[in-house]
């Protein structure tokens, strides 16, 4: 054992939670595709080696990020809905995603990053389901409206972040602000509207 390196270890007190920690700004920083055990150990200073009695490898590490990104964006989301119903509800839900999306782009891409069975089940990221779903009932919005609905809004909250995090919009008229409160608004008709075939 690498005595030195342990005591090295405790004197930062280095934990799982505080790897993962370090992986999420790493993954804000540099991108979320170049987080690697070898670049977290190098930020805290210790050996990529004495890593791993935290994280069994770069999988378990990205899978540590993506769970944390999911937990915070669905304490954030929570906090903005709470009270809040149909158009009110969907805006305060698509804002929390661009502003965590802009201020967290690393995080923001591990919120999405392909989880195993066992963990996707235990994330947070049933909790973005269920704030979701309760949205589009009060657009009365059963099954299997519900779920193709949910995928839209999935697709339109990471597809516009996505694309202005990378500067898309950046050299067109109108603004990005403008172009997202008019997909808001047309988001809360589409699902006023919701086409219901048998």
């Amino acid at each position: 054992m690498d005595y030195g390196n342990v005591v090295l270890m405790a004197r930062a007190g280095l934990t799982t939670e505080r790897v993962i920690q370090v992986g999420a700004e790493m993954a804000d920083e540099i991108g979320f595709e170049h987080v690697t055990p070898t670049e977290v150990a190098k930020r805290c200073s210790v050996k990529t080696a004495s890593l791993y009695s935290h994280v069994k490898n770069a999988h378990e590490l990205k899978t540590g990020i993506a769970l944390l990104a999911l937990a915070e964006l669905a304490d954030l989301a929570a906090a903005a809905v709470a009270g809040l119903a149909g158009k009110d509800a969907l805006i305060a839900l698509a804002n929390v995603h661009r502003d965590y999306a802009l201020e967290h782009p690393g995080r923001f891409t591990a919120a999405r990053f392909r989880l195993a069975p066992e963990d996707a089940a235990t994330s947070a990221g049933v909790r973005h389901a269920e704030m979701t779903r309760a949205i589009l009932r009060g657009y009365d919005l059963a099954e299997p409206h519900q779920t193709h609905a949910v995928r839209l809004l999935g697709s339109v909250f990471s597809g516009f972040v996505g694309l202005e995090a990378a500067g898309g919009f950046s050299h067109s008229t109108p603004g990005s602000q403008e172009s997202w409160t008019e997909i808001l608004d047309a988001l809360d008709v589409l699902l006023r509207a919701w086409p219901r075939r048998k």
